[in-house]
């Protein structure tokens, strides 16, 4: 039977913790891990309703897409929705995992369901994401240059965009000299010693640092294996805020706004005017993404999709690329399906279900 710790480790596999925002509270929220999984409730947003369907369904683990602490809590009393929430979860043993921006910034992702629900293709990250690559120099015979490569890229070490596999090599010759405390595979003790070596380089995603330096020593044959690590500021193309992608075929405005309205299942639509005749190359970004309207104009975009835009932020679209302002749950909503389909492929044999609780705390009339 599985621990709520396996159920963290497949989905930081696909959502790394260290790709959530700094100002994010991704994570295990409430419980224990090393409790048996039950059952799997899925959601966007965890309140009072979601645990008290968790415990009718007998379900253990909330997974929710929105933290329901965000920030510092400083004391329990049931006063708020969060607190009471907290409260009612811990009282009945009910964990809840988060699963917040992380999850917005992996390419198959939060923004890439959006996408594909749009019908996009040619999709890419709009906003790529510094600071989370490494670069690993090591040293290593000729001969064992493509074991130990084989082994790293297995690991996931050398992927760069779309493609894999990825390493430079340095050919030169290594010095050493064993101690009498060392066990050699090459060479003799107290005696120096010259070998044909293999600069390598290689690239890696930060977060699987610990995985690829032990799968390099494991298949690396000296003793103590020479080797480097240096923090890189390249972006990697496949984390990041935002998509870009484009319509098989342009669309009129109207339309664009007729299909957008069907494919995200929309009652409204706040948008914007655009000096384009029609729409095709489309930037999105599920949740708060008024902040990469920037970026999305520098794209050249016809329209970019998000939530929660200002009233005055609304104008700084200047015509160039319209806003469609569709509302956060509605753009985040199908993140449930997304997670659900996750889990379900990983864990067949716990039972998941998608919240039946319409969480959107806002109502139209």
């Amino acid at each position: 039977m599985s621990k709520i710790s396996d159920i963290i480790h497949t989905l930081e596999s696909w959502a790394p913790k260290s790709y959530q925002e700094s100002y994010d509270n991704s994570g295990l929220l409430t419980g224990n891990p090393n409790d048996q999984v039950k059952g799997i409730l899925i959601t966007l947003d965890c309140i009072e309703e979601v645990v008290d369907e968790a415990i009718a369904k007998d379900a253990n683990l909330i997974i929710a897409h929105h933290p329901i602490i965000f920030s510092g809590l400083k004391k329990l009393t049931g006063t708020n929705y969060i607190e009471r929430t907290i409260i009612k979860a811990i009282k009945h043993n009910v964990s809840i995992y988060a699963l917040h921006t992380n999850l917005d910034n992996v390419h198959d992702g939060v923004n890439a369901m959006i996408a594909e629900k749009l019908g996009l293709k040619d999709v890419q990250i709009l906003a790529p994401k510094a600071g989370v690559l490494s670069k690993l120099e090591f040293f290593v015979p000729v001969e064992q240059t493509q074991t130990v490569l084989d082994a790293i890229h297995s690991a996931g070490a050398g992927n760069i965009g779309n493609y894999t596999q990825c390493a430079f090599k340095v050919n030169g010759i290594g010095t050493f000299r064993p101690n009498e405390s060392a066990k050699p595979i090459i060479g003799a003790k107290g005696e120096q010693e010259h070998v044909n070596e293999d600069r390598v380089e290689v690239i890696f995603p930060s977060h699987l640092q610990r995985t690829i330096i032990r799968t390099m020593q494991e298949a690396h044959p000296y003793e103590e294996v020479a080797h480097f690590i240096t923090s890189i500021q390249n972006r990697n193309q496949d984390v990041g805020s935002g998509m870009v992608g484009h319509l098989p075929t342009a669309l009129s405005i109207q339309d664009f706004l007729t299909h957008l309205k069907s494919s995200m299942n929309l009652n409204n639509i706040k948008y914007t005017a655009f000096d384009g005749d029609s729409i095709q190359k489309v930037a999105l970004c599920g949740g708060a993404g008024s902040f990469l309207l920037k970026t999305a104009i520098a794209q050249n975009a016809d329209a970019f999709i998000t939530a929660d835009f200002k009233y005055h932020e609304f104008f700084d679209g200047e015509g160039k690329t319209m806003i469609a302002d569709i509302g956060h749950y509605e753009s985040e909503v199908f993140t449930k399906d997304l997670i659900g389909k996750f889990l379900s492929e990983k864990f067949s044999n716990i039972a998941t279900y998608l919240t039946e609780v319409n969480t959107n705390p806002v109502k139209y009339f």
